[in-house]
Formats: C-alpha cells, structure tokens, sequence
C-alpha cells in the first residue's frame, strides 16, 4: 500500500511533549513526564520533537491489538512516520534497518531466511556452548583486578561472542562493531555521525559477505551467501540483515546483563530467589519479570497508520504516526497488579519486551537464553559480588535508545 500523506493535529498548549522514559533520579523505575501519560487514557496524542503530534499507545490490550494490525506500517519512509530522532529520509534510510523496516510481504520473505537460526530447538542446543562462555569469561574476571567493570568483563562479551559465532564473525573484531553499534543507538549522535557507523559496519559485514562466498562455512552469513548465489538476495540485501543482527544480538542482550545484576544488587530478597532456584522454571519465571521491569527499549514501536483505525474510543487516521510504549504496557496495572514492585515470583510472561505480531523480536529466544545462562551463573559463583559506587554516581544510559548503564564497578 502507498504511504499517506500524515495529518497534521491541532497544536494544542495541553499536548505533552514525548517524554524521556527514564529520569536521573529513578533509574529503575519510570520518569514522573511517562507515568502521566497513562492518566490521559490508553491512546494520547504526544508532540514530537519535530513538532508533529502522533499517537502514543499506553494501554497493554491497545498496543497487544495494534501490534498485530496490518493497517499499521512499519516502514520507515511513510511520510507519516514518527522518527524518534533527526534523519535523512527517504527510502535507502528504510532499507538500511532491513526488514525491520519493511512491511509484509518483503518484509516476512526476508525475515524466513534468518528465522530458522533463531528457533528454539536450535537455541538450546547453545546452551553448554554459552554455559562454558559464562564461566570464563567470570574465570578472567575473578582473576583480575578488583574492582572490575561488569559491563567489559561479562556483559559485553558474552552476547558479542555468542552472535558472533552464530554469524561467522570473528570476535577479535568486537571493539569495531561495538563502538560503531553504540553509534547507532545513540539519541545525542547527529544523522551523519549515526550514517556514518551504519556504513562502517555495511562496509565491515558486506566484507564478510564476500568472504563467506568464496569460502562458505558453518554460519548464518554462510547460509546468506547460499541465498545470494540461488538469486533470492543480493549481497547488498545479506550485507544489511548482518548489520541488524549483528547489532541486535549484543547491544540490546548486554544492557539486560549488566542492568538487571544492579537491579537484583538492589533487590537482596529477589536476588536470593535468584541464587537458591533449584528449579529451571524458577529462572525462566525471574527473567520474565526482569525484562517486564527494565523495558529497556526507549524508542517505542513506531508506525503509520495506513487506513483510519476506529480503537479506545478514538479514531487514528490514515496518515498518522502512532507511537506503542511497552514500558507503560509493561507497567499496566490491568495485567500486572501492583506493577512497580520487582516479583521475580509474577506470571510476567505477557509483557511487550519484545513485542507481539509479525514484527516481534526474531532473536528474543537467544536473548532469553543468555539471561536465564548469565544471571544464576554470576550470583552463583560470585556470592559475595557488590557494586563498588554509590547508585547515583553510576553512568546510567540517558543518552541513548537502548537503556542500560556505560560502566557498572563491581567487587568481591
């Protein structure tokens, strides 16, 4: 269906501005200017920083419900779209996130060429793999200085390696697509800076590409590479849905490591339940809770509206940018009573941490995986573990779209 040509809201005095999720003073939980946005319904019109007026969806059955509208489009070159921040435009821009940035069917013909690599069954058969990574990558740590930066000696590199050798990247490469992927997510990058990173890691991937061509192996570029040589991808098509999964399986993986070991630092009680689960199940249940309490994504899911959709009493029309919150879905009292207390022990299974519908996190088996592994692991082997800073001289990511913390000390 063609983009639409987004209508324009009256600039009203009482429309809030998009508020930033997360204020210095509350790092765990959300900022006062996001929690009142749930006092103006389930939808609310929000100002941009552009100075249009999209949509923000609040409630956890709206957003559930336009998750998995097709009158909803992805695509980021619509006219209408809400961009979280400054860009270029256009449809190269779109095609730079791949098919996140698609609508079906490209988008779904794209998507089954890698969705394989991501089933369950193939996830868990990692598990010893990511296990011994766990272990040594602790082992180094321990045998290291005190204090050490949590975030370089075990939140980092564990979901670095982990995609990497699902990819047939090479790990000795990790500080150069992780400095650019930190580029990427940048709120405080500029267009060019964030273009820029996007090109090195395109340029860096279309590489390997060639590489995995000429020489295929036992890897996810591999099997791109025998799409190219069939006809049904370009190198270019392989060389992008590199950059986003490459960029996807740590950065937002890493963040949830180092955040959620603070938040249990924080939490002694729920840590226990952490540290004495003699249950799998137990594990399974406590990272739920943990990636329903963090939401760390700080962007929204951001769509068009392709045709008027009647919801909530309102009326989004074709044209409009709609903004979904899953931090205030993760916190809707609806479906999760008395939502701002940490309960490892909750049925969190229905929060929107990875969204719902055709766009849902392809990798979110791997990322489940990796935290059930790393969470027992560390509070296991390293019983007596403390953050060696107080908690507001910690560097807390206010300054980018995935929330986590720059560096987290820690001792023993």
């Amino acid at each position: 269906m063609a983009p639409t040509t987004p209508t324009t809201a009256p600039n009203t005095p009482d429309t809030p501005d998009f508020p930033h999720p997360r204020a210095s003073s509350c790092p765990f939980g959300l900022s006062p200017e996001m929690r009142a946005l749930a006092d103006h319904g389930p939808l609310t019109r929000v100002r941009s920083w552009d100075g249009r007026e999209p949509w923000a969806v609040i409630g956890h059955a709206e957003q559930k419900q336009l998750l998995g509208d097709a009158r909803l489009s992805a695509d980021f070159s619509n006219p209408g779209f809400p961009s979280p921040v400054p860009h270029t435009g256009g449809k190269q821009e779109a095609t730079d996130l791949s098919f996140v940035g698609m609508d079906d069917p490209e988008h779904a013909r794209l998507r089954r060429m890698v969705s394989g690599a991501f089933a369950i069954r193939r996830i868990e058969a990692m598990r010893p793999s990511v296990q011994r990574m766990v272990d040594d990558f602790i082992d180094r740590m321990l045998d290291g200085p005190k204090p050490a930066d949590l975030v370089q000696a075990l939140a980092l590199p564990v979901p670095s390696l982990v995609i990497s050798e699902l990819l047939g990247v090479p790990y000795e490469d990790h500080e150069f697509f992780q400095t650019n992927s930190k580029a990427i997510v940048s709120a405080t990058a500029t267009p060019e800076e964030r273009r820029a990173a996007h090109a090195n890691l395109h340029g860096y991937l279309d590489d390997l590409v060639g590489e995995k061509l000429a020489h295929p192996g036992d890897d996810l570029l591999s099997a791109l590479g025998e799409r190219i040589r069939k006809g049904e991808l370009t190198r270019h098509q392989a060389a992008t849905m590199g950059v986003l999964l490459l960029l996807g399986g740590h950065e937002t993986t890493a963040n949830m490591i180092s955040l959620g070991t603070l938040l249990l630092l924080q939490h002694p009680d729920q840590l226990a339940l952490v540290h004495d689960a003699e249950d799998p199940k137990a594990i399974v249940s406590a990272v739920e809770e943990m990636l329903r309490y963090l939401s760390i994504v700080h962007l929204g899911r951001r769509r068009t509206a392709l045709e008027d959709i009647e919801i909530a009493g309102h009326t989004i029309r074709a044209g409009d940018g709609v903004i979904l919150l899953g931090e205030l879905a993760n916190r809707d009292p609806a479906v999760f009573p008395d939502p701002d207390r940490l309960d490892l022990t909750r049925d969190a299974r229905h929060h929107q941490a990875f969204g719902v519908g055709t766009h849902h996190c392809l990798g979110q088996p791997l990322a489940r995986m990796e935290l059930q592994v790393v969470y027992p692991t560390l509070l296991r082997r390293v019983p007596t573990l403390r953050v060696a800073a107080d908690l507001d001289e910690l560097p807390f990511k206010h300054d980018a779209v995935i929330y986590g913390l720059h560096a987290l000390p820690v001792t023993w």
